[in-house]
């Protein structure tokens, strides 16, 4: 494994689900902490700060810590664990998938189960199982073992799922993809803009509660007050079977967010990311959604005050909202390159034109 790829593995298999993020925000520390200082809004979200060759102007780069998880609802004097999800999961994929229970005596390791196939009705087996009719098995056979091995209700559930590199030595399977690739972006780009100059103050924050609402984006671009952001999200790759056609594939460059169902895209900080990708030659994959269900930090962040440009940049990843997604290393590093050039471009002049609407 390169730098790139042991730092991939290690921000993708630490844990930190909506509302308990501590152990990714350490990591994440552990990499910006030598760039800029560190300060931190009051839910947790994390900024770095690296001043550029003049004061102004404040650029954001915002990416999510958190991962869809679930929290400990009840233990049933069984001993079986049920469960609330924390982010949006489809119940589908949640069967037979292995988790870890994070407790005050140490984790503990268990399997979702819900009621086998050989006692459904004809009826039942055509249905999908929900949420509400698993549960988390650790081989108890009461309630007073669950509770001896220190799980209490309240405590978080993360999907158990290492970081592997697959046959192509490009393609990465890993569980928290969504969005821990934002982060590894901006620590890569900050990481390349230590030996570079640029005209402004770049912001690097890592939110939290992004998968329950968007919070983190909502607390901390109150304490950045930037001037213009980015937002590095894990972009939904389409290059799968039953998709009408693969818009947007794996290995076709990062996703360019054009429209989202909060937030158009400012049209001159849009055209500005396009022109520095013609001219760097890299392919970027154009993505305007209006499924209702598809929210990102920045539909929160653009709406700062009295409103700010803002666009997603994403590295395209399958499987997203699952125990394991699939992401390629030729879209991380193009993101990377793009982001660290624009950045380059942002001077007070070009971020003030973003919003001069007496020039049309």
């Amino acid at each position: 494994m390169d730098d790139t790829e042991k730092m991939l593995k290690e921000l993708t298999e630490v844990t930190g689900i909506s509302g308990y993020e501590a152990e990714a925000r350490n990591v994440i520390k552990r990499y910006l902490e030598p760039i800029g200082e560190i300060s931190y809004d009051k839910l947790g979200s994390l900024v770095c700060t690296k001043a550029g060759d003049s004061a102004g102007p404040k650029v954001m780069l915002a990416a999510h810590m958190d991962e869809c998880g679930f929290m400990v609802q009840q233990i049933t004097k069984e001993g079986f664990i049920k469960f609330i999800p924390l982010g949006g999961w489809w119940d589908h994929v949640l069967l037979a998938q292995r988790v870890q229970i994070h407790t005050v005596k140490g984790d503990v390791k268990g399997v979702i189960g819900a009621k086998p196939p050989h006692v459904l009705t004809e009826e039942e087996r055509k249905k999908m199982v929900e949420k509400k009719d698993m549960y988390i098995d650790i081989g108890a056979t009461s309630q007073e073992e669950v509770e001896a091995s220190g799980v209490r209700i309240g405590d978080p559930i993360v999907p158990l799922s290492e970081f592997s590199i697959l046959p192509n030595g490009k393609s990465y399977l890993s569980k928290a993809a969504d969005d821990r690739i934002g982060c590894a972006v901006i620590i890569s780009t900050m990481q390349k803009l230590v030996n570079e100059s640029h005209p402004n103050t770049v912001y690097g924050v890592a939110t939290v509660q992004e998968e329950v609402g968007l919070r983190g984006g909502r607390t901390s671009v109150d304490v950045v007050k930037p001037d213009v952001a980015f937002v590095l999200e894990s972009g939904l790759a389409s290059d799968i079977p039953g998709m009408p056609e693969p818009i947007v594939k794996l290995s076709g460059g990062p996703v360019v967010g054009f429209a989202e169902p909060g937030m158009i895209t400012n049209l001159k900080l849009r055209d500005l990311v396009i022109d520095v990708a013609k001219q760097r030659n890299i392919p970027v994959q154009i993505s305007a959604v209006t499924d209702a269900r598809i929210f990102t930090d920045a539909d929160i962040i653009h709406l700062y005050k009295s409103g700010l440009p803002a666009i997603v940049i994403a590295p395209p990843c399958r499987h997203i909202h699952s125990h394991t997604s699939i992401f390629h290393r030729d879209d991380f590093d193009l993101t990377v390159d793009l982001l660290t050039a624009i950045i380059k471009e942002l001077d007070s002049k070009t971020v003030a034109g973003f919003t001069d609407w007496q020039q049309g």
